[in-house]
């Protein structure tokens, strides 16, 4: 099953499942709200609610306020080497804020205060059940499905220190969805070609089989620290290609767009605007 949430004007959103050409809401605002009712996937399985046609749908960040982001560095191995680091024994985490997230097709806000403004195409998993220090089995039931996620950074100032929070969690930089797709089509452990262009331009090209630290094991090693509630969202990493590790490096400017795509996932398209633009 494909979801995803849908803006409708007037600040509304809508929840909805893809049915072909056509998207059936789903009776709830948003991705986020299914995951957490009682029953939540089931139901929107089989609800029947207004439709709207799939082209030109407004996509909203597909779950538009997780109560967490968390992001994984180094975990694909040509990335790790790329970027001139050892391969980690534990996953590599950072956090990202709710107001960084746009949808599939907003504009990528690129701020004045950056001169290394770079693409990270991800696989992000989505949960969909509470579950706090989860075994292998647990693990892999918390997890509702995937969706596209880019962690656009800003590079000068994720390096200012050792600390890379300050570099990822620019406002309306990070785009994520179109959809959900539930793991009943994608298995928790998706081995699905990923790939991002820039400007027409292929800069990464992969497969989320490669992952050092796999979904399972990211919802294992998160979830024993704190709890993970239905539409947290884990981003997985980025593989090699990234714009700071090429020579000579190759920053956003502004005025690209940039595409992000996972085989059976989706595909966002992000135009790159100066903030304030």
């Amino acid at each position: 099953m494909k979801l995803a949430t849908i803006r409708l004007g007037d600040r509304r959103t809508a929840a909805v499942r893809v049915e072909g050409d056509r998207l059936v809401e789903v009776g709830r605002p948003s991705v986020g709200a299914v995951l957490a009712a009682p029953g939540g996937l089931a139901a929107a399985a089989t609800a029947d609610g207004p439709q709207h046609p799939l082209t030109g749908a407004d996509f909203a960040p597909v779950v538009p306020r997780p109560g967490k982001v968390v992001c994984v560095g180094l975990n694909y191995r040509n990335h790790i080497k790329e970027m001139g680091r050892d391969l980690p024994e534990h996953p590599t985490l950072f956090a990202k804020y709710a107001d960084t997230l746009i949808g599939a097709h907003d504009a990528i806000r690129r701020p004045v205060e950056t001169g290394q403004f770079d693409w990270e195409a991800e696989l992000a998993l989505v949960i969909g059940r509470q579950v706090r220090r989860a075994g292998e089995d647990e693990a892999v039931a918390a997890i509702a499905g995937f969706t596209v996620l880019n962690d656009i950074t800003c590079r000068d100032w994720q390096f200012r220190t050792r600390e890379w929070l300050q570099g990822k969690n620019w406002d309306s930089s990070t785009p994520v969805g179109p959809f959900l797709v539930t793991t009943d089509e994608t298995g928790p452990r998706p081995a699905l070609d990923i790939r991002c262009e820039v400007d027409g331009r292929v800069v990464q090209s992969d497969n989320t089989g490669d992952l050092l630290f796999d979904p399972v094991d990211l919802v294992r090693y998160v979830s024993t620290m704190v709890r993970l509630n239905p539409g947290d969202i884990i981003a997985t990493g980025t593989p090699g290609g990234v714009g700071h590790a090429r020579k000579p490096q190759v920053y956003l400017e502004g005025g690209e767009l940039v595409v992000t795509e996972i085989e059976s996932i989706g595909r966002l398209e992000n135009p790159v605007v100066p903030e304030g633009a």
